[in-house]
Order: C-alpha cells, then sequence, then structure tokens
C-alpha cells in the first residue's frame, strides 16, 4: 500500500509574478503536521524579525494538513497565518467547508504569499497548476460576487473561493478572509494582510484524490462517525441550534458577555437563542467537507432587515457579539450584521466588540453625536448598530477610527476609554466571560495569538470525568472557578490537545470531550496512522502540538512581545455588575500565580521565555540564537 512521504508547497510572490513549486519533505511533515505547524515554521522561519504587518514581507501562508482532504468528518478545516495588524505578532485563523479539502486535491498541502502586487490579482490554482490573474474588476467587489465571477470567468461552478471583500481592500484591521461567501477564517486580520498584498482571492480547483495508506481503515472510521454521531448530545444539538446550542445555559450561569463585559445575563436572551432561531428565521442547515452534523446555520431574515441565504447564517459568537454584547434582541438585525461582515469581510467577534466597546464610551459622555454623525450609539439602539458597522466596513467618519479594532480606537480616543477596550495583545475578546469560567482566562491571556477562545477546553468540562480527558491524563474533576496548581495542569495538557487539533485542521466540535464531542484522542491517532501510514503515536503527535506553540511563543518574543502582555483587561479583575453571578471577579493574586505556575509547566522562564533545554527537547535548537 502508498505512504505519502512528501507533498507538495506552493511559493507565490506577488512582486514578481513568480509561481513555483517545492517538495515538503517527511522530515518536516511528521514535525510539523500542517495548519498551525507549518504556518508558524514558515513565518519564523522567512518573516524578517520586526518586520510590519502590512509589508511586501510578511508572508501569508495557507496550509491543510497531512491528513487533509481524506473522506472522515472532522478533518476539513484550513488554516491561514500571518502577522496580524492587530497584534503584531503570531496571528492565525481557520476555517471550515471545503477549501482545504479542494487544496490537498489540488496536489498542495501550503501555499506560502509574499510580495505586494501592483495591481489587484488573484490566485487559480487547479490540478497541480497556478497561476496569477488580473482582478481589477474584482477590486471593490462584495464576497458573493467575488465567488461568482470567479467561477463565472473560470466556467467551474465547483472552484473553491477564499477571498476578501471591501473591508479587507481598506485594511479594517479585523477584516477576515471568507471561503465561499459563508466560512469564515475570522480572528486576526488576515483579510488586511491580503488587501493589503493586493490579492483579492485564492480559488483552488482539485480533481485527483488524496493519497490514503489504508483506504479500508479510512472508510471504517468514517462510517462509524455516521452510525454514531447521534449518540452524542453535543453532536446532536449543533445539529438541531448549529452553535447557538449552549446560549440558554451560558445566560443562566451567568457567563453570556452582555453591555461590553459588564455583566453575564441578557433580558433579552430568548429572542435570540437557537430555538427563537429555529422557529423564526432559519430555512436550511448545511456542514462541512464528508461530514453530516450539518452544524452551520441558512437563515432568512424578517422585514425589515431581510438576509440573503447564500451568506449562511450566524454562529454563537456572532449572536452574542452583536446581541447580548451590544444590547439587541432583533434576530434579523443580527443576522443582517453577519450578513454585511461576510459580504465586505470583518470578524464578527471583533466587530462586535469595537461597537460595544463605543457604545460604552458613548453613554460614558467620551463620544457624542458630533464624533458619531448624528448615530445614538445607545446600548440596545438595533438602526444605531448597523448604521456604525457599515461605516467600519467602508472605514467612512467615526467607523474609520473604529475600524482599527479597539485598542488603537481606545488610544485615539482617549486615556478614560482604555477601561472599556476589551482585548488581549489587541485582539477583541471572544464571548465567554472568563469570571465564571477562570481557565478561559487562562486561554484568553496565554493565546499566542491573543485573545482565542479555541485554545483549550472550557472549564465546565474539567468538572466532569470523562474517558476523553483521562487519555490525556486528566482523572479527576477540578472546579470552574478554580485557579490552583491543578487546574494549571488539566489547562496546559488541553492547550497541548487543541493546539494539536489546529496543526491537524481538525474540527473541535467533533474532537471535544464526552459528551460534547464524538472521536476520542485515540481515534484522532487511528486517522493518521491510516491516511500516512506512519505508525504514529499520541506521544508524537503531542509533541508536534508542543513544538508549534513554543515555536509562537518565540515569534512573538522576537517581535516584541513582553510577559506583562500576558495578561486581562481591568474589569475582568473587577466585579460582574448583573446576572447570577454578579459580584463574581478573577481573584488577580490567583491569575499572577497560574500564570507563573503555566510558564513552569511548560519550561520556560520567569520573562515566559522557553528556555534553551526546553527548545532542545524539542528540536528547536535551532531557533535559539534567533529567539536572543
Amino acid at each position: 500500500m502508498p505512504s505519502s512521504d512528501a507533498a507538495k508547497l506552493l511559493r507565490v510572490n506577488l512582486t514578481s509574478e513568480e509561481v513555483r513549486f517545492e517538495e515538503l519533505d517527511l522530515g518536516t511533515r511528521r514535525a510539523y503536521l500542517g495548519g498551525r505547524g507549518f504556518g508558524i515554521l514558515f513565518l519564523y522561519k522567512e518573516n524578517p524579525a520586526g518586520v510590519e504587518p502590512f509589508s511586501p514581507h510578511n508572508r501569508l501562508i495557507f496550509a491543510s494538513s497531512i491528513i487533509g482532504g481524506a473522506p472522515v468528518p472532522g478533518i476539513n478545516r484550513i488554516s491561514m497565518v500571518s502577522k496580524s495588524p492587530l497584534t503584531y505578532g503570531f496571528g492565525e485563523a481557520e476555517a471550515g467547508g471545503f477549501f482545504g479539502p479542494e487544496l490537498r486535491r489540488a496536489g498542495l498541502e501550503a501555499i506560502i504569499v509574499e510580495g505586494r502586487a501592483e495591481n489587484p490579482v488573484y490566485l487559480h490554482v487547479e490540478d497541480g497548476r497556478a497561476e496569477l490573474l488580473e482582478a481589477g474588476e474584482l477590486w471593490g467587489m462584495q464576497t458573493k460576487e467575488t465567488v461568482e465571477e470567479i467561477r463565472r470567468r473560470l466556467g467551474d461552478p465547483l472552484i473553491r473561493v477564499a477571498c476578501i471583500g471591501p473591508a479587507g481592500e481598506r485594511l479594517v484591521r479585523f477584516a477576515n478572509i471568507i471561503v465561499d461567501q459563508r466560512y469564515a477564517a475570522g480572528r486576526s486580520g488576515l483579510g488586511a494582510v491580503m488587501g493589503y498584498k493586493r490579492l483579492k482571492a485564492v480559488a483552488v480547483r482539485g480533481r485527483g484524490r488524496v493519497e490514503i495508506h489504508d483506504p479500508e481503515k479510512v472508510s471504517t472510521l468514517a462510517r462509524w462517525f455516521a452510525e454514531n454521531w447521534r449518540r452524542y448530545p453535543g453532536a446532536n444539538a449543533r445539529h438541531t441550534y448549529g452553535t447557538l446550542d449552549g446560549i440558554r445555559g451560558l445566560n443562566m450561569d451567568g457567563v453570556l458577555p452582555t453591555l461590553n463585559f459588564r455583566g453575564g445575563s441578557f433580558e433579552g436572551l430568548e429572542k435570540i437563542s437557537g430555538e427563537a432561531m429555529n422557529e423564526t428565521i432559519l430555512t436550511g442547515r448545511e456542514g462541512c467537507y464528508a461530514c453530516p452534523i450539518s452544524c452551520k446555520r441558512v437563515v432568512e431574515g424578517k422585514p425589515p432587515y431581510i438576509t440573503d441565504p447564500s451568506y449562511g447564517g450566524p454562529e454563537y459568537e456572532t449572536v452574542a457579539s452583536f446581541g447580548s454584547l451590544c444590547g439587541i434582541s432583533d434576530l434579523s438585525a443580527i443576522s443582517y450584521a453577519n450578513q454585511i461582515c461576510n459580504a465586505y469581510g470583518v470578524d464578527t467577534i471583533s466587530a462586535g466588540n469595537v461597537i460595544s466597546f463605543a457604545m460604552e464610551c458613548f453613554e460614558s459622555g467620551l463620544i457624542g453625536e458630533k464624533e458619531t454623525e448624528n448615530i445614538s450609539l445607545n446600548f440596545g439602539n438595533t438602526s444605531s448598530m448597523l448604521k456604525i458597522l457599515e461605516k467600519i466596513v467602508k472605514r467612512e467618519g467615526f467607523g474609520d477610527i473604529l475600524a482599527e479594532g479597539v485598542k488603537i480606537s481606545s488610544e485615539k480616543i482617549g486615556e478614560e476609554s482604555i477601561k472599556y477596550a476589551m482585548h488581549v495583545k489587541g485582539k477583541e475578546i471572544p464571548m465567554h466571560e472568563p469570571r465564571g469560567k477562570v481557565g478561559v482566562g487562562l486561554q484568553y491571556a496565554l493565546s499566542p495569538s491573543g485573545a482565542d477562545h479555541m485554545q483549550c477546553a472550557h472549564d465546565p468540562v474539567y468538572e466532569r470525568e470523562a474517558e476523553h480527558l483521562k487519555t490525556l491524563g486528566i482523572n479527576k474533576p477540578v472546579g470552574r472557578l478554580d485557579l490552583g496548581a491543578e487546574k494549571v495542569r488539566l489547562f496546559y495538557y488541553s492547550t497541548l490537545w487543541w493546539g494539536l487539533l489546529d496543526s491537524l485542521c481538525a474540527c473541535k466540535f467533533t474532537f471535544t470531550p464526552h459528551p460534547a464531542g464524538v472521536y476520542t484522542p485515540n481515534h484522532l491517532v487511528e486517522i493518521v496512522n491510516a491516511v500516512t501510514g506512519w505508525g504514529t503515536s499520541l506521544w508524537e503527535l503531542m509533541k508536534a502540538s508542543e513544538r508549534a506553540i513554543n515555536l509562537a511563543r518565540l515569534y512573538n518574543i522576537r517581535e516584541g512581545h513582553k510577559p506583562d502582555m500576558d495578561t486581562l483587561p481591568e474589569r475582568f479583575f473587577q466585579e460582574l455588575e448583573f446576572g447570577s453571578r454578579k459580584g463574581q471577579k478573577i481573584p488577580r493574586g490567583e491569575f499572577l500565580r497560574a500564570r507563573e505556575i503555566y510558564y513552569k509547566m511548560a519550561g520556560w522562564d520567569e520573562g515566559g521565555c522557553p528556555t534553551e533545554e526546553k527548545l532542545q527537547e524539542l528540536d528547536l535548537g535551532w531557533a535559539i540564537i534567533n529567539a536572543n
């Protein structure tokens, strides 16, 4: 049976218009696996130290993985990596759908883009061939128009397109890359990097077959998933309600971000719940490549906020960021905001966050209608939320300031507004309240890409026994508010596991601990071995994850990140103002101690830098000199 020991890498220089293919050797593939691993390896080695995010020398990497494209549920994602214009450090985003598998069928595991085109272009990849094509007429188009026009030009409706909208072209710092107008690589502002490079889109078509070592085993694993996923409550709930399945629980538990993280419960919750969506605007369900769960929503908003179903529908993060965070309970309006973000190409988490920040500044008197051009930015004002969002994506008026993200916006508005800017390292806080899930606070502070809720399992998972967790050495429950050494250990192990999923471009919803997920860690090992024939182990895979995490840490240190940036907004050390957890806060001393323990467990020094011994243990000795 065949074994895949080499794969293709495509290099694209937009300045010289050079396109060339290279081999990815087996050693690199086993050590870094793909996704995050490939991204940080190429970024660290090839980006000049201190390079600006908006520079021809800043690389933009698209990476699948060693198992991408295999016909198994849950391994369909695509990773995108660059230096972030929000954090000025490691920037990472992932998207589901079909682009990743299509890239693999086209014969590639990764694309590295450098340079800057003189005029707008798009990259066309098809069955082992690649070319840069003129995109002047596409510049200015929204994402749906872009996808449709590229497919029309190339005469193929099955081409998969990752593109930017007008927000990326205008360098909105939290612009994203949208795949097929509905799957968002949402975080870190990588759409702005693509816009700076004048790269409108990457269009991929592959008719080949991904090389599989043991096709029968792969078929058995896929069949097992198809026959068993309905046994797991979490998978069933995501099929029924999408990622909105947990919003009621978050609200009851007092950890639903509300009014710019002032409280944890929202009075209008029932109007924006998964049940409400199903009963009012839901028109269909969609899934990613090879996955039967179909957790993606398709909606059609009600007048006056009619939406186009081809843009899909809002996920939980979107509903919370434009809903409870801004005090909005109109689900159609929230869906319309989601459509604006998908059409123009901006991250819904950052967009809702920056609007709620502006609303608090407005209600506190730090800005007024003179600055907002007669828009009354009060919490709960639906029309104002949509008006300011339109200005942000177009960089018009006050929207031009907010398009910089909350960190830079607060610096421009004035020192008094900084306390309302909810971010870590410049990236806006996701829709999970850490005062009721303290491990989430550690995620935000220690994530290599800034505030990110998808770096490890959330605290309630640790409160129950699960075979999945025991596989990782997590054998007894720990409370969600515990910030002691046991919690830090669980957090560390979980970070390695979820980092592995990022390197393998795997869907975390299918691999979270039972009953939320379906697979176990041992299933992942089986999938890797069935596809590659390597005979690898969970140990080897977890060390690859640790290698990528440490290299990302080194990269951030090289780019000027300091230990004091591993912290949280001051608001999280203060009491929640309302909700079922009113009065709760993160004890600052416990948080700082937990951070110190994490550094030591990870093999980092007191400043958070990986020690020489740790780097040698991970075969990263080559990076030691570069780190100093």
